[in-house]
C-alpha cells in the first residue's frame, strides 16, 4: 500500500521506491554534548585521521569524525539498496489480539534484505567506499553470521575479495551462515584461529574458548593492518556504521505518519554492538530534543548486559588491544560472555555514540535472559507468521512486556513500535532447542 492516506485497517506501509531516504542522518549535530574523541590505542592521544588510514578508506574516517546534520547517500549506493529497500512497517494486529493489548504495536521489518537482516545498509556502503578508493580485500568478523554475509554480498557487488572471522561457538552452531558467506563468495575461518598471532595467543591460553567478537576483531583487524591492499570493515560500534543505519529510522517515521501516527509512545530495540538500535533509534531521538516523547528502550541479553551493568570509560574494541580506545559502556574487553544463541549481541562494550546518548540520559536500557527473548520470539511468530531473529527477540520481549500493561477498548492505548533487525531462519536449531526445552 503506498498512499498516503491513513487507513484504520491497514496493516503494512510500503513506501514506494521514491521515497527511500537519500541522505544519513547524523546524530552527532544535535547533541547537547558533543561525545569523546576515540583515542590512539598507545599514545592515548585523540586519533588523528592518518591514525585510522591502515583500517578505513579516507571517506568513512571522514564520515567518522563528521559534524554534519545530513550526508548523501550515494547513487551506487541508492541502486543497491532497492533491491529491498524501503523496508516495511507492519501493524501487529495478530499480536495485539493475542496479547489483549490495547496498545498499538508496530514492527520494521528488516530480514526482507539479501541476508536477512539490517547489516547490509552500511555493508554496501562500506563496500562501495573501499571500492572507489581502490582497495582490493576487506577483513571482519561476525557473530551469529549475518554481519559476516553482508560485506561478503556487498563485496561480490563491488568487486572485493572478503575474508571472515566468525566468533567459534556461532561458526560450529550454525553452518548455514558460514554457506550463505562462501556462496557469496567469501572465505571464512573460526575465532581464535590459528591464522593470526593475537588468534593463536587466544588459543594458547584456554584452548576450549568459545571465542568472543572482540577475539574476532583482534584477528580481522590483525591481518587488515598488515596487508597494504586491504581494509577492515566493521558491522557495529563505529559511527560511520551508525550513520548508515539511519534510513531505518528515517523510513519508519514517514511509515507511521502513513498510518496517522506521530512520534510513537514506546521504541524497543535490540542491543549488543549498537547499530541496530542507532539505526531506529537516533532520527526519533533528534524528533524528541526537538518536542516529541518517545521513550527509547535498548534491550539488551542478560549474559552480556554492557549497557545495563557496565561501566561508562574508555576501553578497547578488541581484546588484544590493537582498536582505539573509545569511551563507551563496557564489561571490559577481556570479558566472554556465555554462547547464548543471539550471537550478534554478544559484545563486551557498546557503541560510543549509543553509550554517549544513554549517558545523556536520551535512551534508557533493560536486559532480558535467554529464554524469556525465546518465548516472546516464539510468541511473536505464532501470531505474525514471522520467526524473529534470536538478536530481535529480546526488543519484541521488552515491547510485549510493555504492551500487557495496557488493557481495554483495543487500539485506544499507546502506539509501541519494535526493531525487528532481522529473521531467524538460519537461526532454526536454536528454537528447536527452545521448543524443546534444552535452552540454558
Amino acid at each position: 500500500m503506498t498512499s498516503d492516506a491513513p487507513s484504520a485497517s491497514m496493516v503494512k506501509a510500503l513506501l514506494p521506491e521514491s521515497e527511500m531516504p537519500t541522505h544519513w542522518y547524523n546524530i552527532q549535530a544535535d547533541l547537547p554534548e558533543p561525545m569523546a574523541p576515540h583515542l590512539h590505542p598507545g599514545t592515548k592521544e585523540p586519533l588523528g585521521r592518518e591514525d585510522l588510514a591502515p583500517l578505513f578508506p579516507m571517506a568513512l574516517i571522514e564520515q567518522e569524525v563528521s559534524q554534519e546534520r545530513y550526508v548523501e547517500i550515494p547513487e551506487a549506493v541508492q541502486e543497491i539498496y532497492r533491491l529491498w529497500r524501503p523496508a516495511p512497517l507492519i501493524r501487529a494486529r495478530r499480536l495485539e489480539k493475542a496479547l489483549g493489548t490495547s496498545a498499538r504495536i508496530y514492527y520494521k521489518y528488516e530480514g526482507t534484505s539479501p541476508v536477512g537482516s539490517h547489516k547490509p545498509n552500511t555493508a554496501v556502503a562500506q563496500a562501495y567506499y573501499n571500492a572507489s578508493e581502490g582497495i582490493t580485500k576487506l577483513t571482519t568478523e561476525t557473530g551469529a553470521g549475518q554481519w559476516g554475509a553482508s560485506p561478503a554480498f556487498a563485496g561480490q557487488a563491488f568487486g572485493i575479495e572478503v575474508e571472515v572471522w566468525q566468533v567459534k561457538a556461532s561458526f560450529e552452531s550454525k553452518p548455514y551462515r558460514r554457506m550463505l558467506m562462501e556462496t557469496f563468495g567469501a572465505s571464512v575461518h573460526p575465532s581464535p584461529s590459528d591464522l593470526t598471532e593475537s588468534g593463536r595467543a587466544f588459543l594458547a591460553k584456554d584452548p576450549e574458548t568459545p571465542g568472543s567478537l572482540g577475539m574476532a576483531v583482534s584477528e580481522a583487524v590483525e591481518v587488515a593492518a598488515g596487508d597494504p591492499e586491504a581494509r577492515y570493515s566493521l558491522g557495529s560500534v563505529l559511527n560511520h556504521v551508525c550513520l548508515h543505519q539511519t534510513v531505518i529510522g528515517e523510513e519508519t517515521i514517514k511509515q507511521l505518519a502513513m498510518f496517522g501516527e506521530g512520534a510513537p509512545d514506546y521504541l524497543y530495540g535490540c542491543a549488543g554492538g549498537g547499530s541496530n538500535l542507532a539505526g531506529l533509534a537516533f532520527p526519533f531521538i533528534r524528533e524528541n530534543l526537538a518536542g516529541a516523547q518517545t521513550q527509547i528502550m535498548a534491550v539488551e541479553p542478560a549474559a552480556c548486559p554492557s549497557l545495563t551493568k557496565g561501566e561508562f570509560r574508555y576501553d578497547h574494541g578488541d581484546v588484544a588491544g590493537l582498536t582505539p580506545l573509545m569511551k563507551m559502556y563496557t564489561l571490559g574487553q577481556d570479558f566472554v560472555p556465555d554462547p547464548i544463541h543471539a550471537g550478534g549481541l554478544r559484545y563486551h562494550g557498546m557503541a560510543p555514540l549509543v553509550s554517549h546518548v544513554k549517558h545523556l540520559g536520551l535512551m534508557d536500557s533493560m536486559s532480558v535472559e535467554q529464554k524469556v527473548a525465546f518465548e516472546a520470539g516464539v510468541e511473536f511468530a505464532k501470531a505474525e507468521g514471522v520467526v524473529p531473529a534470536p538478536e530481535s527477540t529480546h526488543g519484541i520481549a521488552g515491547a510485549i512486556g510493555k504492551a500487557r500493561e495496557f488493557t481495554g477498548e483495543p487500539g485506544s492505548g499507546p502506539s509501541i513500535v519494535i526493531g525487528l533487525s532481522g529473521h531467524g531462519f538460519l537461526d532454526l536449531p536454536a528454537y528447536e532447542s527452545y521448543v524443546h526445552g534444552k535452552l540454558d
